[in-house]
């Protein structure tokens, strides 16, 4: 009993501190995007570090041109288009909206931006899962100061839920991303199994690497992650990996009494309590160009290769579904893993035994994951009242705007 209270006091006083950070990073956020909306163009910034952990507030700076926003593809903001893993046709805008736009010719030189300027972020939507989706795009958007385009992988019937919702974000905000919707879909011989692999189509981000070929870099987060530092902050982290690095997660557990994997796993796992792959950085083009040992066979196989046998020989093991099966291959392939701290993957395990995120005691949390729907019931009210904070105060912004 005293421990649960000690835990329930700990994440009580996050509560508190956690809304006093929202709160005052979104009055920042907003009252920038308000100066700027009232202009027709929003301020470049000074030179950015990209990896720095300890950013001190959010905002727009950097940012590209509102006109560009407001006329790409003829005002289209999403493209769309099916089956995914074909090009799109010459009539339908592509991934890079903007550049398909009568304004390409003007932005036709790579040296207008950064190769690496924009972050790209992906998600997977299932079931009833489009407001939690659509709260975590908005702490995307929130706390970011560079563009983000927006991958969302989608339920045939959640797709003009996302567009039509994303389409009503006021100007200022429409200019600081761009997005596409993809249908699910997976091998087609396997399909079935795949999808209802744990959660359903969770399993989708196993493939990412495989559909998304034109991306180099992708970082992939589930529904109920929050953002409470700037998308290219994590991003940032992809300068870090080492010359065999092609991935990045962080550990399931910090402190091994406590863990999943190493007290019940009936499967391999990466390290001594596993990893976490509800956010998941990756260096696609690495993922795609490497072949993967494992204890199937004493050859080496590529991404595409590995999925399935995998599946086959451990479905009856795992129980974590695709998370079982990343830590599988990481632990054969270790020198392919960059492991970053606990404070980017906050989750109610890190607190409701006691604290032990000591990187978020120290500097903060930087993502908030919040798992076992604690968003949407009363077991972790420090997890739901950020979450509804973020959602919230966003909701009253945009219906004031757009009066």
């Amino acid at each position: 009993m005293r421990c649960y209270l000690h835990a329930y006091l700990l994440c009580t006083v996050f509560t508190f501190f956690s809304l006093l950070y929202v709160y005052s990073q979104l009055a920042s956020t907003l009252e920038d995007r308000d100066e700027r909306s009232g202009g027709g163009r929003i301020s470049g910034s000074s030179s950015h570090d990209a990896g720095h952990a300890l950013r001190k507030r959010p905002g727009l700076l950097g940012l590209r041109d509102r006109e560009w926003g407001q006329n790409r593809c003829k005002s289209l903001s999403v493209s769309y288009w099916n089956p995914y893993w074909r090009p799109p046709a010459d009539d339908v805008c592509g991934v890079n909206c903007l550049l398909e736009s009568p304004l390409g010719e003007k932005l036709s030189s790579a040296t207008k931006e950064p190769k690496n300027d924009r972050s790209h972020l992906a998600v997977v939507a299932c079931g009833a899962r489009l407001e939690e989706t659509l709260t975590m795009l908005k702490s995307a958007v929130l706390f970011s100061r560079k563009p983000v385009h927006f991958h969302i992988f989608a339920e045939d019937d959640l797709h003009d839920g996302f567009r039509n919702a994303l389409e009503m974000w006021p100007v200022a905000v429409r200019t600081t991303f761009t997005f596409t919707i993809y249908p699910i879909a997976f091998p087609e011989e396997n399909a079935i199994e795949w999808k209802k692999l744990f959660k359903p189509c969770a399993s989708q981000r196993l493939f990412l690497p495989l559909i998304l070929k034109q991306e180099e870099s992708l970082l992939y987060v589930d529904t109920d992650i929050i953002f409470l530092r700037p998308v290219e902050d994590i991003w940032g982290l992809l300068s870090q990996f080492n010359a065999s690095q092609l991935a990045a997660m962080a550990p399931e557990h910090e402190e091994p009494r406590i863990g999943w994997y190493n007290r019940f796993a009936r499967h391999p796992y990466y390290g001594k309590t596993g990893v976490n792959s509800g956010v998941m950085l990756m260096n696609m083009t690495r993922i795609r160009e490497k072949f993967f040992k494992s204890d199937m066979t004493a050859v080496t196989l590529q991404w595409g290769e590995i999925l399935m046998p995998l599946l086959q020989k451990y479905k009856l093991n795992i129980t974590w579904g695709d998370q079982d099966l990343l830590n599988i291959i990481f632990h054969h392939n270790p020198e392919s893993l960059y492991v970053f701290p606990c404070q980017w993957n906050y989750r109610p395990d890190h607190c409701i035994y006691g604290s032990n995120c000591q990187q978020a005691e120290e500097e903060g949390v930087f993502i908030l994951h919040g798992n076992r729907g604690v968003y949407h019931n009363d077991k972790q009210p420090a997890f739901r009242a950020v979450y509804e904070a973020i959602k919230q105060v966003e909701r009253h912004h945009y219906s004031k705007k757009n009066k």
